[in-house]
């Protein structure tokens, strides 16, 4: 029983908040599982089209970040992620309307605009409707049950995948967008969340306070590079084993599974010990050795005989997905941590910024590295990730220093 503890969510805000990310998780992954075919194979739009407009949209969600979170700072945290959820279900349900590229590219960044804005504010949310010291706790068991809404939700969108006929895809898209409004609407049962911004007068400092915290700027900056985590998994491993490794194919498939299993079931756990700026710290200084020896574990694959192969890859899966857990842990206690309540949008608005430059770039700089070069392509990421664990408490020093001048107190204890 002690074991489900970190399961199920507690009861009042935090398992409202998981039960809204569950339903906007399975909603995610059915739209992750047929969005490109529809456009590809619908609509009729070239490959090269849709992933030039995923990349444009990427870039105005990133710039959209900062001022989405700065409006739930304004307008109250709970009202605006609502807005910005239930916004993002709307124009998901308009890609049904799409009919070139011009309109795509719109529809996907208006997409993609609202979900940043998503992302911000409920960041906001969270640290407005649950005590300072379950925060990390609080986003532990949303991302623990947004797998598993990924992962049903991928299960519907194969459903449609099998049909393969534009009527079902609308209707998926339709109703994912359906269940984004919804998941939207549950945060209305949270208490409202006061303006932030309000119990600190705008002419105590500037109002874009985030971009003048360079302390929090380095450690955003840092906690990105081991967000990188994601794209050598989706990206870099499936292409490695399939072009430079002997292992079967699907053993791609069963590592993705049982990382999924995994956050699923430690996540919460393994995010125990990092509810101040120092464990966040010392969480990202762990994930950082993790993530470079798995590094050096699917580098040891290539050249193997399959079996030898199979277990490098394996044990490398297993070690990359202690470092995520640790690397997420301590990503969103630093978050967290270092930013002044009047603020917290904007700074979790930054913090989701980052994270979307990292998912940005790792694709390029995976295939380049690790696929172009081979195996010691893999110990330059390995390296990467190293270094950025091994000075996060460095840079978190520096930001608790001077936390003072933004209105922030830092517990350490």
């Amino acid at each position: 029983m002690s074991f489900l503890r970190h399961l199920v969510p507690p009861p009042g805000p935090i398992r409202i908040l998981a039960a809204s990310s569950l339903g906007r998780s399975v909603g995610n992954g059915m739209l992750l599982s047929v969005s490109v075919l529809f456009f590809t194979r619908s609509v009729g739009l070239p490959a090269t089209q849709v992933g030039l407009g995923l990349t444009i949209a990427a870039v105005v969600g990133m710039l959209t970040s900062i001022p989405a979170g700065h409006s739930a700072d304004v307008l109250g945290a709970r009202n605006t992620a609502t807005f910005f959820v239930a916004l993002q279900g709307v124009l998901i349900c308009g890609y049904a309307l799409v009919g070139g590229f011009t309109g795509f590219l719109i529809a996907a960044s208006l997409v993609v605009m609202a979900e940043a804005g998503s992302d911000a504010s409920r960041g906001a949310l969270v640290a407005g409707v649950v005590p300072k010291e379950e925060r990390v706790q609080a986003r532990a068991f949303i991302r623990s049950v947004n797998n598993i809404g990924i992962s049903l939700g991928a299960v519907s969108g194969g459903v449609a995948l099998h049909f393969d006929t534009r009527s079902v895809y609308v209707g998926l898209l339709i109703t994912c967008g359906l269940i984004y409004v919804a998941a939207g609407l549950v945060y209305l049962i949270l208490p409202n969340v006061e303006a932030a911004a309000k119990k600190k007068e705008e002419s105590d400092g500037p109002r874009w306070v985030v971009l003048r915290d360079r302390p929090f700027v380095v450690v955003a900056l840092i906690n990105a590079v081991l967000v990188m985590n994601g794209g050598i998994l989706t990206v870099a491993l499936p292409i490695w084993i399939a072009q430079r490794t002997s292992a079967p194919t699907w053993v791609y498939a069963a590592i993705l599974v049982l990382n999924t299993v995994m956050v699923v079931l430690f996540q919460v756990k393994v995010s125990q010990g990092t509810d101040t700026a120092a464990g966040g710290a010392r969480a990202l200084r762990r994930a950082g050795v993790a993530l470079a020896a798995c590094c050096a574990l699917f580098a040891l694959a290539a050249g193997q005989p399959a079996w030898v192969a199979v277990a490098a890859l394996v044990a490398g899966a297993l070690v990359h997905v202690f470092g995520e857990l640790l690397g997420a842990a301590g990503g969103w206690a630093l978050a967290y941590e270092l930013a002044p309540e009047h603020a917290m949008g904007q700074y979790q608005g930054l913090f989701g910024m980052t994270d979307q430059l990292a998912a940005a770039v790792t694709p390029l700089a995976a295939t380049v590295l690790i696929i172009g070069i081979g195996w010691p392509g893999w110990l330059v990421f390995g390296a990467l990730m190293l270094a950025a664990g091994a000075v996060a408490p460095i840079a978190e020093g520096w930001a608790s220093r001077t936390r003072e001048r933004y209105g922030v107190v830092v517990h350490n204890g």
